[in-house]
Parts: structure tokens; sequence; C-alpha cells
């Protein structure tokens, strides 16, 4: 199965009012070899029992359910995903967020044409409905680690991995707040570059209350990444947040 295969992976927590809507968009793909990995975080709702119901229905079998044995956070959740994958590509998405029908193609088809190990793409703000805002966010062609540092671009719904080129034992998240982007700045210091696919393939679901809307978390969530995950000296996490800062806020207005 692993020739060219994608492998989706889906953590699951309190997802049940939005979940089906992702899962109806993964096998709306025009790019239709995928297995899609999703891993029940114990959230305490019925977003397990909407999955196994929705598999019951539609009979696809490239869908499957992992469940933890007790909470332990997205980033387990996603690393437990990747363990258990098969295919040669990774790529993540997040249970609330939605995919257009072309992202798979586009950005497989982007990859391969680069030859690109960390691949990500644009994407689209929407409202709790799904429904898109207009404000589309442009990713740039590539981004260096020192670059990264400036700008948190690269959105997780968006990355897709070559597991030939960044083996899966390296796909692993830190269990700490945005690990997401720990995991990218990671990769990135060790020598992979991340090409951008500069098109608006993903809408980002933002409720209301979502974490990624407080500010004030959002700051300290930077600010521990320099100085606790890369051990940026004060000065230098200052000047790199500056940047991330003035960039947060354009993508924003």
């Amino acid at each position: 199965m692993a020739g060219r295969t994608i492998s989706i992976i889906i953590p699951v927590y309190r997802l049940e009012k939005y979940i089906k809507t992702t899962l109806d968009c993964v096998r709306a793909q025009t790019d239709q070899d995928w297995e899609l990995i999703l891993v029940d975080d114990c959230g305490g709702d019925g977003s397990a029992e909407v999955i196994e119901r929705y598999v019951e229905e539609t009979g696809d079998s490239r869908i499957r359910l992992l469940r933890l044995p007790e909470n332990q956070g997205p980033a387990e959740a996603r690393n437990r995903g990747v363990e258990n994958s098969t295919g040669r590509f990774i790529a993540f998405l997040d249970g609330d967020d939605i995919w257009r029908p072309e992202k798979l193609a586009h950005q497989r088809a982007f990859q391969e044409r680069t030859g690109a190990a960390f691949v990500f793409t644009g994407y689209e703000f929407a409202d709790e409905t799904g429904a898109g805002l207009g404000k589309v966010v442009r990713v740039p062609e590539k981004l260096t680690y020192k670059e990264a540092l400036k700008n948190t671009t690269i959105f997780t719904s968006t990355v897709m991995f070559d597991t030939e080129q960044i083996p899966r034992e390296k796909i692993r998240m830190p269990r700490m707040k945005s690990e997401d982007t720990a995991l990218w700045w990671r990769l990135l210091r060790e020598g992979a570059v991340a090409r951008g696919l500069d098109e608006n393939l993903v809408l980002y679901r933002r409720p209301p209350k979502s974490l990624s809307s407080n500010k004030l978390e959002a700051v300290r969530r930077i600010w521990n990444l320099y100085r606790k995950a890369e051990h940026l000296s004060v000065l230098r996490s200052a000047y790199y947040f500056c940047f991330w800062a003035f960039r947060a806020v354009r993508r924003r207005l």
C-alpha cells in the first residue's frame, strides 16, 4: 500500500459537531489513494460513535479509528497516528477543518514535481459553520529555519511529508503547546526546507472561543517555543517575536 498512498492523520477530541463534515471532505478528494487514521483522545463526547457509524454506513475500509486509553493531548494522538500509518506520504488534518476537493491531488503533484520532503499550502479562514470568510493566507515559495522563526504561517491542516526523505520516527510532535510548530522548527533546524504551494486549499475553521483566537495565549505559546523548545536567548527570542507579531496581526486583518 505504501507506494504513493497518503496517510491522513486526524486527532479526535470533542469533535462530534464537526467530524462528519471533515470526513466528507476527505472522501470527496479527487485523489483517492489515501488512508485515514483517526485517533480518539478520549474527549468524552460522541465523536467516536459518529465515526464508527460513518464507517459502517459508507463501508469505507480506508478509514480506521484508533483509541487511546486515556486523554494524552493532540501531540500524542498525532504521533500514534503516524506510527500506525502505512502510506509514503503523511498529511495532517484537524478534525474541524475542511479540505477543498483538489487539495491532495494538487499537493501531491507539487511535492513530486519539486522533490520536496515537506510541503504546506495556503488556506482561508472560515467561520464556525465552515463558510470561508474571504481572508486567504498566502504562503512563501519556501521557508528555512530562520525564516520560519519569524513567520508561523505553516498551518497544520496544510502540511504533507514524504517519509522517503523524512523518516516516520522523526515526525513526532513534542508534548507541549503549539506542538505542531515545534515539530516544523525542529525539522527545519535539522536541515529540511519547507516548500509552499500558494493555493487556497484548506478552510481553517475558527470557532469563537478557539485557542488560536486567544491572543494572549498565542503570545505565551510562541514565547515558550522560542525559549523552551528552541532554547533561544531572551534577546534572540525578542528579535524573532517582533517579526512573528507583525505577521500574525497582518494575517488576521
